[in-house]
């Protein structure tokens, strides 16, 4: 079964759901005995977002009315990734342009899939635990190498425009989707599920796009 994830490098609730998605997605291909194949495509949420080395708490500060909401949203966030075994530090976290960062993870996708959701963790974590700016293409490079992608092929991509296209498109896409919320999955361009949901959630819900998936090609067969 293949699948598309609409996410962002610089939402937390990408990181959280999509990180519950890959789990459910394993269960169920160990249930089924069906694999998986997972890609993740670029809806910036955005995308005029400045980087500029701000503390992240800042801006999200000034975008949602002052720091008590900020901080409220943070708190939400925060309970949600910490269920799903995952740190945050948005005390830390630098505000950043995540383009460059897709235009990386296209070229990763051509890898396989295994290293372009690799490469997806080192980002998230970077960017929402490590305080690095991903934003910059030193830190996107070494990200690159340390899933074993060429470190020096990461530097001239970055160096230039190359991806650009695909990433405007995967974007595009998504707002023809009438995206709202993120993750946004698509199951063989059929099926979607927006916004996070509980891993058992997501197991029940491609249990039963498994089932109907099947059915389908059944009734094609």
């Amino acid at each position: 079964m293949k699948v598309q994830i609409f996410a962002d490098i610089t939402d937390p609730w990408s990181y959280v759901g999509s990180t519950r998605f890959e789990r459910a997605a394993a269960m169920v291909s160990i249930l089924t005995g069906e694999p998986m194949e997972l890609t993740l495509r670029a809806f910036q949420l955005e995308p005029d977002e400045p980087t500029t080395g701000r503390p992240l708490m800042e801006a999200l500060a000034e975008r949602l009315g002052g720091h008590d909401q900020a901080e409220l949203v943070n708190v939400q966030v925060m309970a949600g990734a910490r269920i799903t075994g995952i740190d945050l530090n948005f005390d830390e976290a630098i505000q950043a342009n995540s383009f460059d960062a897709w235009r990386l993870l296209t070229w990763a996708d051509e890898d396989g899939p295994g290293t372009q959701r690799d490469l997806a963790h080192q980002l998230w974590r970077a960017h929402f635990l490590e305080g690095a700016d991903i934003g910059d293409p030193f830190v996107l490079a070494t990200r690159a190498a340390l899933v074993g992608l060429d470190l020096e092929t990461a530097e001239a991509l970055l160096a230039s425009t190359e991806y650009a296209d695909e990433v405007h498109m995967q974007t595009e896409t998504g707002k023809g989707l009438g995206i709202e919320q993120l993750p946004y999955v698509v199951v063989e361009n059929t099926w979607k599920l927006e916004g996070v949901h509980s891993q058992n959630d997501y197991v029940q819900a491609l249990s039963r796009i498994y089932q109907e998936w099947k059915g389908d090609e059944s009734d094609v067969g």
